[in-house]
């Protein structure tokens, strides 16, 4: 990160001082706000911190519950979660404290006497090469309160309102076409005011009443097949507690257990098999009944368990909703959903809370650029149309990984019972790696993401996948670091420009997009911006850290920027002696331009030399020299 760039102060450089309306943000909700998101789960804690990054625009949120979540529910963080952590800051606290998920050790009946189990072979939890963070496991209480601290530390000194429920809304016209009705849930009497808001984003959960409000529902089916979970602190004689284990028994069902953070809790999902429809009597199911079961299953071991932090008892699921906005009904989308509002599946997958936190932060971007007059209206569309095709993956990969864990295990003298045996439950889970790691999205061609006309420029970035970070040295300082923990969460358009063979080419074109009236760092920046306020362009050279002289670079390169007009160190770099970037990532002998959004996605690969084709690829979403943004208008200090 950078900081004293607006001049030298003392203290936390993470905390920064309040400007546009973080100076003016009251207690009190106020009449009118430009965007309202609804509960403090994953999606609107992730909606809230990358909103935070933009105090021209005043954001509200609001939590029915009188404080932050202190029991969370959900607790595995895939690699793609933790890169986007690291785009607001947060990574390296969170693996710090999270459990890392190295191996998955898998057990199952023994052939001798089918009544205990052993231990029947292991798999690297993530596979080589994936992402350069691990697969960690922390309660989403931490998780949300990392991102609820992010926010308060913002510039806009972003905190949710608690205490306050929503009601209703309805969509008008106007500026601000939502009206919203709330109620102070910790009053008796009148309690119930009115807001406008441009945007509402229910993020409020699987009941969501902001769904409810748009007329849209969850639509899909119960799979009848019951799982107990609980956190608990125990002792036994299982060798191996502190490893993420599959467990299958014979005839008592299936176990699977995953350490939690602190190097004593662990998280076990019991299997209670089949309900029949519309029976509730399981969800009555005791931690006593749980933890019998957990000891039947693991015979000839035991757990002794001495504390349970968390518990429940939930029926697998699978439910998506038609649309994510309310686009079918207005002109424009003005009210929107994320996270279980809008899709609910099982635990087993392990990505309910990360495809949520994916949800809000495709959608927070493209809020804040049409808000700040970057991107017209239409972007918002893209929202449903991108997580919906997402969801409907995660759906039907959840639902065939929880039927594939329910099975019973195969038993050789029994072959006509059918089941799944111990090596076909292994090679299934390497098998589905990449997906759990959150990684298998790939967003199809559209005004955002473009062909793949050029994707032999870079094969190692594929275009509408995440942007897959490598190690590069940055030229200023001969610092190592990943390409990609450059990226931010602060609404930007990234452009990696990867040298050809002799470095010649990526010069011209820096000097293309530093000076040219046609470049699109002019074309699409207010007069009073900074030259890299809507599009960051960082430089991959060839070339050695020792054999470039920074300062002679082109203007996108480093650019001066901020109050104080300072150099920006930061946007140059050479390869990695011991991991060449080039050859790991297929970029070609010619060089490429590599266009990423601001979720991280690769958005295009085009030629070194494609001007033309760059500017008019920006051209489908950005908006050329835009009006002043509303966070001006109102607040000129910012």
């Amino acid at each position: 990160m950078q900081f004293y760039r607006d001049g030298y102060r003392p203290g936390d450089p993470d905390e920064l001082p309040a400007r546009g309306y973080g100076l003016t943000r009251s207690v009190d909700m106020p009449s009118e706000v430009d965007v309202l998101i609804v509960g403090t789960g994953p999606a609107g804690c992730v909606l809230g911190a990358q909103l935070a990054a933009f105090p021209d625009i005043d954001t509200r949120i609001v939590e029915r519950r009188n404080g932050p979540l202190q029991v969370g529910q959900a607790d595995g963080v895939a690699c793609r979660t933790v890169e986007m952590f690291q785009s607001f800051g947060l990574a390296e606290a969170l693996v710090r404290e999270a459990y890392w998920v190295n191996e998955t050790r898998f057990w199952g009946p023994s052939a001798e006497d089918r009544s205990r189990i052993v231990r029947t072979g292991w798999v690297d939890d993530t596979p080589e090469g994936l992402s350069e963070f691990p697969h960690v496991i922390v309660n989403q209480a931490r998780m949300q309160q990392y991102l609820l601290d992010h926010m308060e530390s913002s510039a806009s000194k972003l905190v949710p309102d608690y205490g306050i429920e929503f009601v209703d809304l309805t969509v008008l016209d106007g500026d601000y076409p939502v009206e919203v009705r709330l109620r102070r849930a910790d009053t008796t009497g009148e309690s119930e005011f009115t807001i406008r808001a441009r945007y509402v984003v229910g993020c409020d959960g699987a009941r969501s009443s902001v769904r409810q409000a748009i007329g849209l529902e969850l639509k899909g089916d119960a799979a009848n097949h019951a799982w107990g979970v609980m956190d608990v602190l125990a002792t036994t004689d299982f060798p191996d507690w502190r490893t993420k284990n599959v467990i299958q028994s014979a005839g008592r069902g299936s176990l699977i257990m995953i350490p939690r953070e602190g190097g004593n809790m662990v998280r076990c999902y019991v299997d209670l098999g089949a309900v029949p429809a519309g029976d509730s009597r399981i969800r009555q199911t005791t931690v006593e009944q749980l933890t019998a079961v957990t000891n039947s299953i693991l015979h000839p071991y035991s757990i002794d368990v001495r504390s349970v932090a968390w518990s429940s008892v939930y029926e697998v699921g699978q439910r998506i909703s038609d649309r994510f906005d309310n686009a079918d009904t207005a002109p424009e989308p003005s009210v929107f959903i994320a996270g279980d509002a809008c899709h609910t599946h099982s635990a087993k997958a392990g990505q309910g809370m990360n495809v949520s936190m994916q949800d809000a932060f495709n959608l927070g971007w493209k809020l804040a650029a049409v808000l700040q007059g970057r991107s017209p209206a239409e972007l918002l569309r893209t929202y449903s149309a991108e997580r919906q095709s997402v969801a409907k993956d995660l759906i039907e990969f959840d639902r065939f990984w929880s039927a594939f864990v329910a099975q019973p295990t195969f038993d050789p003298d029994r072959p006509e019972e059918g089941g799944v045996t111990a090596t076909e439950l292994r090679d299934e889970f390497a098998r589905q790696g990449r997906y759990t790691a959150g990684l298998a999205t790939t967003y199809e061609p559209s005004t955002l993401t473009g062909t793949s006309q050029y994707q032999s420029l870079a094969s190692g970035f594929v275009i509408g996948t995440r942007f897959h970070s490598t190690p590069v040295v940055r030229l200023a300082d001969a610092k190592p670091m990943e390409l990609g923990h450059a990226h931010r969460a602060d609404g930007r358009w990234r452009i990696y420009a990867f040298a050809s063979s002799d470095d010649a080419e990526l010069l011209n074109t820096a000097s293309w997009l530093s000076d040219a009236p046609d470049s699109p760092l002019r074309v699409f920046a207010a007069e009073a911006d900074d030259l890299d306020a809507v599009i960051d362009v960082h430089g991959v050279f060839r070339s050695g850290h020792h054999e470039i002289d920074v300062t002679r670079l082109p203007a996108a390169l480093i650019p001066r920027t901020g109050p104080l007009h300072l150099q920006d160190w930061e946007k140059a770099w050479a390869k990695h002696p011991k991991r060449d970037i080039f050859a790991e990532r297929g970029i070609a002998d010619a060089g490429a331009l590599v266009i990423v959004r601001p979720d991280q996605y690769v958005a295009h690969v085009l030629p070194l030399d494609a001007r033309a084709e760059l500017t008019d690829f920006f051209a489908g979403f950005l908006t050329a020299q835009p009006a002043l943004s509303i966070g001006r208008a109102r607040h000129p200090e910012t």
